[in-house]
């Protein structure tokens, strides 16, 4: 299925760890938007799940921030993804933070990064989704989308419903960011009262747009039970389709992890964290709320964790970067065999599981 990039990897990837991280990023997404779309072949029945009320052929995606600009569509599916979230998005070009602005720590098999939303803004991403979607064969479609950096608060849903009228359209499902640590004062959004204006007001530009897509938001690792208890069970008053958790995470400490680097962590360290709050939301929802699992996940053995803990979908990001483009069919292949070894004939089926 991936066999260009399979082959490709193993001699490139010494050469881009030798590179700043960012440059090997823009590096390898042209090298990706370059290549041609290779032959797709059909998932297993076994791996397609219907989330949200769409049918995803498998239950691996491309987590935010891999593709902000959505340059690569074609490759992600050509790699096997069932789904792709690109972004984050915001209305206007934003240059995000100063650089240098993202950390490899080799030993953990993770990622410190501080961007702050570096993107082309909507009106130039917008038709480069509409033009490469349309040659898409399976794989779904999400976008992820934040505010700019200059917005004041009192106009963060007015950045919200610009979005969804100029990039709704070309798209499966949306999600809303207010937990990335690297814009000033965006996880205050998380609080219920405030997250719920933007979602009227997503709600109001999907009626003006004429579309009525899955809503759905990211939630950070770190926040406390409380607040993850208050976020629940207003995502369920106000009839969201479902949560993705967790982003990245700014306790280092709390995660074993010493760097002197300020940002958000991700990679194999953040595992068990992520997998704590999806199991801590599958139970305050009582399974009513369909959570895409992201964070840490580097094998079938990982992404099966977070099924079984509460995620019907899940995302990849760091362990892409350390494993490379094999590890998407290594995690369908393996999940299949373990779906297999439970006693199971489809992915919802394990979803929850452990909790069980």
């Amino acid at each position: 299925m991936a066999s260009l990039y399979d082959l490709a990897y193993p001699v490139l990837r010494p050469l881009l760890f030798r590179i700043d991280p960012e440059r090997a990023h823009r590096l390898t997404l042209a090298w990706l938007s370059r290549t041609p779309h290779l032959r797709v072949r059909r998932d297993p029945p076994e791996l397609q799940t219907s989330v949200f009320g769409l049918t995803f052929s498998n239950p691996v995606g491309l987590a935010a921030g891999m593709d902000k600009n959505a340059t690569a569509i074609r490759a992600w599916e050509s790699l096997g993804f069932g789904f792709a979230e690109f972004g984050t998005i915001t209305p206007h070009p934003q240059p995000g933070n100063p650089r240098p602005r993202i950390w490899r720590l080799l030993e953990q098999h993770a990622l410190v990064n501080r961007m702050g939303f570096p993107n082309e803004g909507m009106e130039k991403v917008a038709p480069r989704l509409g033009q490469l979607r349309a040659g898409l064969k399976r794989m779904r479609i999400g976008i992820n989308l934040g505010p700019n950096r200059g917005t004041s608060w009192e106009r963060v849903p007015q950045d919200y419903s610009q979005l969804i009228r100029r990039i709704g359209p070309f798209c499966d499902f949306v999600v809303m960011n207010f937990s990335s640590p690297n814009s000033p004062g965006l996880r205050e959004f998380q609080d219920p009262a405030r997250f719920r204006v933007v979602v009227e007001a997503i709600r109001r530009a999907f009626g003006e747009i004429g579309v009525d897509l899955p809503l759905l938001i990211k939630l950070a690792p770190d926040l406390e039970i409380a607040m993850l208890a208050e976020i629940c069970a207003a995502a369920v008053e106000l009839g969201l389709a479902g949560i993705v958790a967790t982003n990245t995470s700014l306790d280092h400490a709390a995660l074993g992890v010493a760097t002197r680097f300020e940002g958000g962590l991700s990679g194999a360290p953040l595992k068990l964290r992520s997998r704590e709050v999806i199991a801590a939301i599958h139970r305050l929802t009582r399974g009513r709320m369909p959570i895409i699992g992201v964070g840490g996940i580097a094998s079938a053995e990982d992404a099966y964790g977070h099924i079984r803990a509460g995620a019907s979908l899940i995302e990849l990001y760091t362990g892409l970067i350390y494993h490379g483009p094999r590890l998407v069919l290594r995690i369908k292949s393996g999940l299949r065999e373990l779906l297999a070894g439970d006693g199971f004939r489809s992915i919802g089926e394990a979803v929850g599981r452990a909790a069980n």
